[in-house]
């Protein structure tokens, strides 16, 4: 077996090793509020993340991709093409290694962070610093900065605002039946305009922005008419209060942790089978265009490592997210999750490569916040922040040593 198709079958391991690194850990970002507050349990959760993380990878999932992850690499610059096989490579492993290995320690990490540290490292053994496009690393270093700042301020305000009108009202389920339908609608306006301008195949669609927003408004007078005139008809006024609406948020909670795993399938596939596909594309053409096509069996090689890192491993992180920070119940889940996902969707729209890992952690912090300092774990807190600094410079500097031992085991 020649050397060239020994590297094309151990990239798909690191792609498969990738996805599992990944659904290890950035499921936490989905579900692990909807656990910690009680709306579903730990099974329901991994089972819920698992299945739909595969579903979008498979079915929502890009069907091209950029050829270097993020733009960090210039493949122009590098004549060689076996030795950028060898590279991406080596991008799957360290970036993989390095995630599986935060996973066992049940701290989050961004795992396309990872994937852009190798990348850099990459760059850098191929081609010095020229290779390197600099402000791109330098919009990724702002936004480690900004979009846990950003979620952070939004779940605050979201979550002050349910406390405010619902949860400190003099009546609360009448406060519940005003303002609930007004939230529901509002995810509704979110899940929609995330599904046009995050997911390929909303993207594909063709959609603006002024029909776009148009369908999502008419959707959210909608739902919001029916939600007016169906709870006062089956929301009974005895009971407990605080059971009733705990209910309502318990149920959107659900909702909103079944789309973003659906959609972080459909999206972060790409890092785990975008390096695959490149390698691929090279071995079957001996050259790179500006960007290649996934087929099918690679999307399910990445669907399928998802779902399994999932289920085998997902706990982990899930526990950190949703217990170690702060309390989280139902009406704080939500705040979490429509906060983490609106950074998200605003972000990438403005071009900025941001973490939903860092937005979901943001906004757990910021509703424990709206509670006062006292009710947010720092010490946990500040185990998280050293991980995600600590993830560009080992990522890059582990691609770097493994790709030197590859090229000693395969080329001299």
């Amino acid at each position: 077996m020649d050397t060239v198709t020994i590297v094309l079958i151990l990239s798909m391991i690191a792609g498969f090793l990738m996805a599992f690194s990944m659904g290890a850990n950035d499921v936490s970002n989905a579900v692990a509020p909807a656990v910690s507050a009680g709306a579903i349990t730990i099974k329901q959760a991994v089972l819920i993340s698992a299945v739909l993380n595969c579903v979008g990878a498979v079915f929502l999932g890009s069907q091209v991709t950029s050829t270097i992850a993020t733009g960090i690499v210039n493949p122009i610059v590098i004549d060689d093409k076996f030795l950028l096989m060898l590279g991406m490579l080596s991008v799957l492993l360290s970036a993989g290694l390095w995630v599986l290995i935060a996973t066992f320690t049940g701290l989050p990490v961004s795992s396309t962070h990872s994937i852009v540290g190798s990348l850099v490292g990459l760059g850098l053994v191929l081609g010095g610093t020229d290779v390197i496009n600099w402000w791109s690393m330098l919009a990724i270093v702002a936004c480690w900065i900004l979009s846990p700042l950003v979620g952070a301020a939004i779940a605050y305000v979201v979550f002050v605002h349910i406390r405010h009108t619902i949860l400190f009202a003099r009546q609360m389920l009448r406060g519940a039946l005003r303002w609930v339908p007004f939230w529901i609608g509002l995810t509704i306006v979110l899940v929609m305009l995330s599904f046009f301008f995050k997911t390929p195949l909303g993207k594909s669609i063709g959609f603006g922005w002024l029909p776009a927003i148009g369908i999502s408004l008419a959707l959210m007078i909608v739902s919001m008419a029916v939600c007016y005139y169906i709870f006062p008809k089956i929301i009974r006024f005895k009971g407990d209060p605080n059971q009733k609406v705990d209910d309502m948020f318990r149920r959107m909670q659900i909702f909103t942790a079944s789309y973003v795993s659906l959609s972080h399938g459909a999206n972060d596939v790409a890092n785990a089978i975008g390096p695959v596909a490149a390698i691929y594309m090279i071995y079957s053409q001996f050259d790179l265009a500006g960007a290649v096509e996934i087929p099918l069996w690679l999307l399910l090689l990445g669907g399928a490592g998802i779902a399994l890192g999932t289920f085998l491993m997902g706990k982990r992180v899930m526990d950190t997210i949703g217990e170690r920070i702060t309390q989280i119940n139902n009406t704080r889940g939500f705040a979490i999750s429509f906060s983490a996902a609106t950074t998200v969707l605003v972000a990438s729209n403005l071009g900025m490569p941001v973490s939903t890992t860092h937005a979901t952690v943001g906004s757990i912090v910021g509703v424990g916040l709206a509670r006062g300092f006292a009710a947010v774990d720092f010490s946990v807190f500040g185990k998280i922040v050293l991980y995600w600094v600590l993830t560009l410079p080992i990522a890059a500097f582990s691609c770097i040593g493994v790709y030197s031992l590859l090229r000693y085991l395969l080329i001299s």
